[in-house]
């Protein structure tokens, strides 16, 4: 098989940005960032970006997908899809490897699978007609556009039911149908759950010592509401818990750890779900540059 593109995933806290960084630096690639929060600006702490991880050896590795949009603006998949095919053709009109690193798996999936996404007209009026139903009947909509509806979260909030319908309805509407096939040489980073349990503690504490607190501070005082930090999940949310002391700090600490363990857990289980629909997953133990190197060495190259 003829691959395009190299993925390299895993679950949080196991390496994943540093190893793709000196694979790019070795191979002459650049990478793609496929985390649903790198994307945000001023969100640096909390969502793991590391940007002095990008340099090897005094040079700078190109990145995509990462400081595209402020926290205020509405980032989705079918925009993480299209910066995604931009970067894509931008790389490899370069003749430079383009690296797919992260942990979201779903974006991960889109990009693996090749899903036909298009844009989706989430207009007011739309929107306002359809709040009128009951979400019962809202439901039944719902399972009769999308029979195969895999994501019941879907369907217990009233919001994401709207906005499932109407993504439904639009399928198939404008396929996206000119954009680059991609075969991907994918590469897995897997440890001891306990190792990465132990690793997510010790960089949460790291965090909570060097600023995150601080910039979930500089959010809130920028206008950022805290039913947006909700959102954002996970570091935003405890945090902002803590701020309006709702938590204290040794309960924020413990939910919050709790949470990114369930995080990596959740991760792993879009993994195991991209091998058995036929995704090949090449692992490797911890983020191991040789044993990464000699699998791109002896099958991307062919």
């Amino acid at each position: 098989m003829h691959y395009n593109l190299i993925t390299i995933l895993g679950p949080t806290a196991t390496g994943k940005t540093k190893l793709a960084v000196r694979l790019a630096y070795h191979f002459n690639g650049e990478i793609i960032s496929a985390d649903s929060r790198q994307v945000y600006k001023k969100m640096n702490i909390g969502t793991g970006k590391d940007l002095d991880e990008y340099i090897v050896n005094g040079k700078l590795i190109p990145y995509h997908l990462i400081d595209i949009i402020e926290p205020t603006e509405e980032f989705n998949l079918f925009l993480f899809n299209k910066y995604f095919y931009e970067a894509f053709e931008k790389i490899t009109s370069k003749n430079k490897i383009p690296f797919l690193v992260g942990g979201t798996g779903l974006y991960l999936h889109s990009i693996l699978k090749g899903y036909k996404l298009n844009k989706v007209d989430f207009s007011k009026e739309k929107y306002d007609n359809l709040n009128k139903l009951s979400i019962e009947e809202l439901r039944e909509k719902l399972k009769k556009l999308n029979p195969k509806l895999h994501n019941t979260t879907d369907l217990l909030i009233k919001d994401r039911i709207i906005r499932a319908i109407i993504i439904s309805e639009q399928k198939n509407s404008e396929n996206q149908n000119n954009k680059p096939v991609i075969n991907s040489l994918t590469i897995g980073i897997k440890l001891e759950r306990e190792k990465i349990k132990e690793l997510i503690t010790k960089r949460l504490k790291y965090r909570l010592e060097h600023g995150m607190i601080e910039e979930v501070k500089n959010l809130i005082a920028e206008g950022i509401t805290y039913d947006k930090l909700d959102f954002f999940g996970l570091e935003y949310k405890y945090i902002g818990k803590y701020l309006r002391h709702e938590l204290n700090y040794n309960d924020m600490f413990q939910k919050l750890n709790s949470a990114i363990h369930n995080f990596a857990k959740r991760q792993i289980t879009w993994f195991r779900k991209m091998e058995r629909e036929g995704i090949k997953i090449h692992w490797i133990e911890g983020a191991n540059f040789q044993e990464a190197e000699k699998i791109i060495k002896e099958n991307y190259f062919v």
